[in-house]
């Protein structure tokens, strides 16, 4: 017999994660926060506002109701975006029973208090919620997941049995989803790629060729696990599946709208006019975050520096990527980083 899953936000990964579920024999309670959504999906059986072209799965019921959605419940997916997600907690933590696993499946850090998804639903859920965090990321665009086409992810939560049982229920012959009790560097992973994809992006725009696209991904990634290590995460996470895998997606996709705003600021546009364009650019809130992040943990970032002076202090694209270029010489192993992270040895920071 197959769980109830409560999927809270029916926007674009939502609806993509509620037929996930529902494919596998489950009972779906998908909340959407606007009244004429929820009442569009009831009478058409599709999403009127994101990923249209699907039919919903039998087994997804659309509510406007939280509460209704909560109850009874054996999993929580919560797929609101980052920049509401502490006013959401606010009115979850008057529905959550308590003794079910709560999984951030959004990608981003709190605008303001750089604070991670799961750190903002433990403060409001409380004491109930703990030990039952969780965290779903990992190379996924919405459109292909819905579609069926395979795919990998991964869900982290600090208790292992705990991220075992949201595996248990998600899994399937189309997304294969992996476990981790590394919490912080799957969720950094996933929420700061973003940055990069803006910097491909505009080295591409700017017809700097393929090699210095690859060496941006390359050497963006040792950024982040430079500061996740700092923040507590294990850095093999970063060679995972919401570390390198998001990675790549983001940053050499199509489907990556942070990618296409690196493109739209390398072909001269300005940060208006791209913000200015309908789509959500992730990349852009994050440039600050890591910005912030990186001088709290005083941890080196040159690329996100950089990319955070494109964005908000007017520095060409061009005199960017000069600045990158001719930074002093160093070695690739960045030995001390290796050493003190416990990457020769094994061990978790």
């Amino acid at each position: 017999m197959g769980a109830k899953v409560a999927v809270l936000g029916a926007g674009s990964w939502g609806t993509a994660l509620a037929a996930v579920a529902a494919r596998r024999g489950n009972e779906v309670l998908l909340w959407g926060r606007r009244t004429e959504q929820v009442r569009k999906m009831f009478e058409t059986r599709h999403n009127p506002d994101y990923l249209q072209h699907y039919e919903l799965e039998q087994g997804i019921t659309p509510t406007g109701d939280l509460a209704e959605a909560v109850r009874g419940s054996d999993v929580i997916l919560v797929a609101v975006a980052s920049s509401g997600i502490r006013d959401f907690s606010g009115y979850l933590a008057h529905e959550y029973p308590g003794g079910i696993p709560v999984v951030s499946v959004t990608k981003g850090l709190e605008p303001g208090t750089d604070l991670r998804m799961t750190q903002v639903l433990a403060e409001r859920l409380g004491a109930d919620s703990e030990g039952l965090l969780c965290a779903l990321s990992g190379p996924n665009f919405a459109e292909e997941i819905i579609r069926g086409l395979p795919a990998g992810t991964v869900v982290a939560c600090e208790d292992e049995g705990c991220a075992q049982r949201v595996q248990r229920i998600l899994s399937g012959p189309c997304l294969r989803v992996y476990t981790s009790d590394d919490l912080v560097g799957v969720e950094l992973g996933g929420a700061l790629k973003n940055v990069y994809a803006i910097a491909v992006g505009i080295v591409q725009s700017l017809g700097l060729g393929v090699n210095i696209q690859s060496t941006l991904i390359t050497r963006g990634l040792a950024e982040l696990a430079r500061l996740g290590v700092k923040m507590g995460a294990h850095p093999f996470t970063f060679a995972g599946l919401s570390g390198l895998g998001d990675m790549v997606l983001t940053c050499t996709s199509d489907l990556s709208r942070n990618r296409r705003a690196g493109l739209a600021l390398g072909r001269g546009q300005g940060l208006e006019e791209v913000e200015a364009a309908g789509e959500t650019v992730e990349g852009i809130r994050a440039a600050r975050a890591v910005r912030d992040l990186a001088q709290r943990c005083d941890v080196e970032m040159p690329i996100a520096e950089q990319l955070y002076q494109i964005l908000f202090a007017g520095k060409t694209p061009t005199a960017a990527v000069e600045e990158l270029m001719e930074r002093g010489a160093r070695t690739e192993r960045e030995e001390e980083f290796v050493m003190d992270s416990g990457i020769l040895g094994g061990k978790h920071p």
